[in-house]
């Protein structure tokens, strides 16, 4: 996992999601969605471009049922993105990185 992406849990969401001062972009995954794997390294390449403006966060769902169960996750890859402890956008199933770059940039 790139270094700019944190690794969030159930225990963990609320600190470093919700109470974040930054917008923060949660990646919604598992093992083995292959759409996941695909958008991986958009989501890497995100982390990069916007360090320092926001926070970017994958949460493996079949170790952490809670949290996806909270927001309606039903298919992954689910990306969502949280300002303010809220909900502002999301984007189910894998596309390409300038959908991913738009929805971030409503949100900056």
């Amino acid at each position: 996992m790139a270094e700019n992406v944190i690794e969030v849990t159930d225990a963990n969401f609320e600190s470093v999601v919700l109470k974040s001062e930054l917008p923060a972009l949660v990646d919604f995954w598992a093992e083995w969605c292959a759409p996941c794997r695909a958008i991986a390294p958009l989501v890497e390449e995100i982390a990069q471009e916007y360090a320092g403006k926001m926070k970017v966060a994958k949460l493996n769902v079949d170790e952490n049922p809670s949290t996806p169960g909270k927001y309606g996750v039903r298919g992954i890859p689910t990306l969502i993105l949280f300002k303010g402890g809220q909900v502002v956008d999301q984007i189910v199933g894998a596309v390409p990185k300038d959908q991913i770059k738009a929805l971030v940039d409503r949100a900056l």
